[in-house]
């Protein structure tokens, strides 16, 4: 059984990422290796333009459950993009041990 829509299929093997809260999405960037987040970027980066196209059509509040994955998917790529395109390690530099805990996720 697709996680995804249809045309998003070669998404697939990116499932794990497909995560509802910033908090899981963080900390799944936080436990990815450069690699994996480098994977994420480059397969889901090329299809951003058409996942925003294919997420308009719906009302947000109304989001079918593939759709909806889809989102959240992206919502990773975001959360993985700035390690990807400036940092090249999973966390801020010079950070040391801090670290985001978002209290309550934000209201769309």
């Amino acid at each position: 059984m697709s996680i995804f829509p249809t045309q998003f299929s070669e998404l697939e093997p990116f499932g794990a990422w497909s995560l509802q809260t910033e908090a899981e999405r963080y900390d799944k960037r936080l436990s990815s290796t450069m690699a994996e987040l480098q994977a994420l970027y480059d397969a889901a980066f090329p299809h951003l333009e058409e996942a925003m196209v294919y997420l308009d059509q719906f009302e947000f509040s109304a989001l079918p459950e593939e759709a909806s994955r889809l989102l959240w998917l992206y919502y990773s790529l975001v959360n993985a993009s700035f390690p990807v395109e400036v940092w090249r390690q999973p966390r801020v530099p010079d950070s040391g041990a801090a670290r985001m805990d978002v209290v309550v996720e934000p209201a769309v």
